[in-house]
């Protein structure tokens, strides 16, 4: 049901790139062939001219960072006839939303996986459908097995899910259709076709959406205050299906499922509209970096120069930014596409004493893994044989259930590793094989919980370890794990923050609950003049979404009076 099964690129959510750091320097990147695009180069398009050309061109707006979000506001700066310079530190544009071949032959999506937020209206403005954008819908839902031997997929179709839940408990199938009637109802009234939806644009507050709502006290309760424990419960009898279901609540969410609030959590992740259908998620074409990479040929199209491997050490508000080398780039609009604690850092001194202080309020550490792996066959699970099924083009979820996910939870705050791993897999190969050589396939993994700081030991010992673990949480549903496994790489939560720029390997930029959404999200503008925010610290907050950085280009052009 399309409002049901729906994946953050949660996702790792792809909303953040490495504007500060990088091995390399900004004099040793060779730009990119002339006329090559950004699809073509994976990403890799080097310099569109010498640092020293570009520090000595006055600009109207420079852009920290080449994630999604830094590219689509940049594309939309462009269009509207601003001089706009994005930097990049790293190599390869995309932040967490890229691709890079990992092993010979596999191109992996190293963090960002599924779309299913990103926004219609961005997508229609900036005109992918021209530039190749093409992607498939996991009409299969959501798979999940379970330890006696059942399982259940939860189509997106209705009639298919429904069939599914009679047949595994019949006494539910009124109570499941009763639980995502609410759901539906906030789509409706919050996220409406066009420029209705409260996605876009300023945030608007909780009064505002409960007038929205006109009232609804289910809805609303489902939107800032049930636990997601509370919502399956209300709803659900059958302790699988709710096993099924309780890990939606906590995508990317450092939080027990016990927290009032993690359902909202869920009804984020829901209420996205992908070809017109409402809650869909699907694989790109490519991958998923090609997102990025198509925003980053619209945004160099349409006038903005894209510099990759350029590293900025300062925000100078109301001036520019400095780079590592030293070299001083001017202009009045600085849009930082870091998170916000990196922000915070290459403001220094200029940054706002209230401000700050609301910055280091958001809980910023993450407590999940990536971990991508090349297989010989896909997953042959148990309760449904077979290496090339339906369920095999949708999502497989490795459920707990909710005693488990709150020892788990605690355990890993602790900095213990979890005797057991919730996991959510996807298998790009079984809608795009470009991304594989012939007859292989590749298997994303997003784990949950695991330690930022281990008590014993740190990632670089302990790494190997949660791979087997991964690999052991799955093969006790699959006969053929982990033998089909050809190659594995596996980030935590310090890998993620290194590798993507995302402090604290939190993949939303910080928390997603209802204390830290709506009108508390950071506002693109902040209080040091010219400079602005487009990440997924901002509303509406994280995944891949782009109208964050839709969002924050309305600002900077509302300063220029274009707005």
């Amino acid at each position: 049901m399309r409002t049901r099964t729906a994946r953050s690129e949660g996702s790792l959510s792809a909303t953040s790139s490495s504007a500060t750091s990088s091995s390399a320097t900004s004099s040793s990147v060779a730009a990119s062939a002339p006329g090559r695009s950004c699809r073509d180069a994976l990403g890799r398009i080097g310099l569109p001219e010498p640092v020293s050309s570009l520090a000595g061109r006055d600009w109207d707006a420079v852009v920290v960072g080449a994630g999604h979000n830094g590219l689509a506001c940049a594309a939309y700066l462009a269009r509207a006839g601003k001089r706009v310079l994005v930097l990049e530190a790293r190599e390869r544009v995309g932040g967490a939303c890229t691709l890079e071949e990992t092993w010979p032959g596999y191109r992996v999506s190293p963090c960002a996986y599924l779309a299913g937020l990103l926004h219609p209206l961005v997508i229609e403005e900036l005109d992918f459908a021209r530039y190749g954008y093409r992607w498939t819908p996991a009409v299969a839902g959501m798979f999940v097995p379970f330890e006696d031997g059942s399982s259940v997929q939860l189509w997106e179709d209705d009639d298919r899910c429904l069939e599914e839940i009679r047949r595994l408990s019949p006494r539910d199938v009124k109570g499941f259709e009763a639980m995502y009637a609410p759901m539906r109802r906030i789509r409706e009234a919050l996220r409406p076709p066009g420029k209705e939806d409260v996605w876009i644009g300023r945030a608007p507050t909780r009064e505002q959406i409960e007038e929205r709502l006109k009232g609804d006290r289910e809805a609303i309760g489902l939107l800032f205050e049930w636990s997601m424990v509370e919502y399956v419960e209300r709803y659900l009898e059958d302790e699988r299906l709710r096993m099924a279901l309780i890990g939606q609540g906590v995508i990317g969410t450092n939080a027990s499922p016990y927290e009032p609030g993690t359902a909202s959590v869920h009804v984020f992740h829901s209420t996205g509209t992908m070809a017109g259908m409402p809650g869909m998620w699907g694989y790109v074409q490519g991958g998923m970096g090609m997102v990025s990479f198509i925003l980053c040929d619209i945004a160099r199209d349409s006038g903005a120069a894209v510099a990759a491997g350029v590293p900025v050490a300062r925000i100078l508000p109301g001036e520019g930014v400095e780079l590592e080398g030293g070299e001083r780039v001017r202009a009045p609009a600085v849009v930082s596409n870091a998170d916000p604690r990196v922000t915070l850092r290459l403001l220094g001194d200029a940054a706002d004493g209230a401000w700050k202080d609301r910055v280091e309020s958001v809980p910023q550490t993450g407590a999940t893994a990536k971990i991508n792996l090349a297989l010989a066959e896909l997953p042959d699970f148990t309760s449904r044989p077979g290496t090339n099924e339906d369920h095999h083009r949708g999502q497989v979820n490795i459920p707990l259930t909710a005693r488990q996910w709150h020892e788990f939870h605690a355990m890993a705050g602790d900095g213990r590793l979890p005797p057991r791993l919730w996991e959510e897999l996807y298998f790009h190969t079984a809608h795009d094989p470009s991304v594989a050589p012939a007859g292989r396939h590749t298997m994303s993994i997003f784990a949950q919980f695991v330690p930022y700081t281990f008590a014993d030991g740190d990632w670089d010992s302990r790494r190997e370890e949660v791979g087997r673990l991964a690999l052991e949480s799955l093969g006790c549903f699959c006969s053929n794990m982990p033998d089909a496994v050809l190659h594995m790489d596996v980030m935590g939560p310090p890998d993620i923050e290194k590798k993507v720029g995302l402090t604290g390997g939190h993949i939303f930029q910080g928390e997603i609950l209802p204390a830290f959404m709506w009108e508390k999200r950071l506002e693109p503008r902040t209080p040091m003049p010219g400079v602005y925010l487009c990440g997924a610290c901002t509303h509406p907050g994280g995944s891949v979404i782009a109208v964050n950085g839709r969002n924050a280009a309305m600002e900077v052009l509302g300063m220029y009076g274009d707005q």
